[in-house]
């Protein structure tokens, strides 16, 4: 068995014009927002061995408050720049090449990349992610490689919004 965490970034600022959209960081909000997530997931005794992430700097701060938050080393994030700008199709290559030692991990990203991927197991199909939201899928292997044919289900969606006091 398998678990996978897609978790799109917090909330972001766009109050720096100066700054790419790649440096753009989280906001008070956002951190706000993903310590209420963080809550959830200590609840549901999530223990990520292993965090892929978008290079871009919201998705780092993400990535790196997430496992600060449940108590793991920030090395087990791994920057991709690739996820950035990438597809739901190419988000599984992701997988082809990640060690099977690897009972949980999380994927940190962007939308629409991140909704579609998801969307690939969610029925009905969520219209959008929310920023700091978390899909958590159980696959029936023990090969990640196998993950985009495995039978699987649907632990649990949960959006900021969803979790009391918001």
């Amino acid at each position: 068995m398998k678990l996978l965490y897609i978790i799109r970034h917090a909330k972001s600022s766009w109050d720096y014009p100066e700054l790419s959209d790649h440096e753009r960081p989280i906001i008070e909000k956002g951190r706000k927002r993903t310590r209420k997530v963080i809550e959830y997931l200590k609840k549901e005794a999530v223990r990520p061995d292993f965090i892929i992430c978008s290079s871009a700097q919201r998705a780092r701060e993400t990535a790196d408050l997430i496992a600060e938050g449940l108590g793991m080393d920030k090395d087990i994030v791994k920057i991709d720049p690739s996820l950035y700008h990438t597809d739901a199709t190419q988000i599984f290559t992701q997988f082809l090449d990640l060690s099977d030692r690897f009972q949980e991990v999380m994927i940190v990203g962007h939308n629409p990349a991140f909704t579609n991927f998801a969307n690939f197991f969610l029925v009905p199909p969520i219209d959008w992610l929310p920023t700091s939201a978390v899909v958590c899928l159980e696959f029936q292997t023990d090969k990640w490689d196998e993950i985009e044919n495995a039978a699987f289900k649907v632990k649990f969606v949960i959006f900021p919004k969803l979790i009391s006091g918001f």
